[in-house]
Formats: structure tokens, C-alpha cells, sequence
């Protein structure tokens, strides 16, 4: 993956706090970008497929499970 450097502007104590404690920030950014587009991402998809989503879930509570009779449990 390339990187690329950007410029980010962040609380001047806590940066202070972060390298006190040999933190690598950039690592600690990219981590949290990440999770961020990972939540939107996954929002974004439930909200484009919620109406199969729920018509699947109507269609479940209606008609049950397919091959519910078979479970053993």
C-alpha cells in the first residue's frame, strides 16, 4: 500500500502526551481512519440495502426458515 503524507491539525498536548510515549501517531491515524471508513462503509450499505434486508426479514418472520423442520436444535 503507497503512503502519502498529508497534514493534519490536532490538539498541541495531546501530541505532546503521544510522543512522550514513543507513540507512533501516523500508525494511531491510519488505524483510526481505517475503522472510520470501515463504519461508513458499512452504513452506507444498509442503508442502500435495507429494504431487501427487511423485506428478508418479513419474509423470514412470515414464512419461517427454509428447512427449520431439519435443525436439531
Amino acid at each position: 500500500m503507497a503512503r502519502v503524507k498529508v497534514n493534519l491539525t490536532l490538539d498541541a498536548d495531546l501530541i505532546e502526551a503521544a510522543r512522550g510515549l514513543g507513540l507512533n501517531m501516523s500508525r494511531i491515524a491510519e488505524a483510526a481512519i481505517a475503522a472510520t471508513v470501515k463504519a461508513e462503509r458499512n452504513a452506507q450499505w444498509r442503508d442502500e440495502n435495507r429494504e431487501a434486508l427487511n423485506g428478508y426479514a418479513e419474509e423470514v418472520e412470515r414464512d419461517h426458515l427454509a428447512f427449520a423442520q431439519h435443525r436439531k436444535y
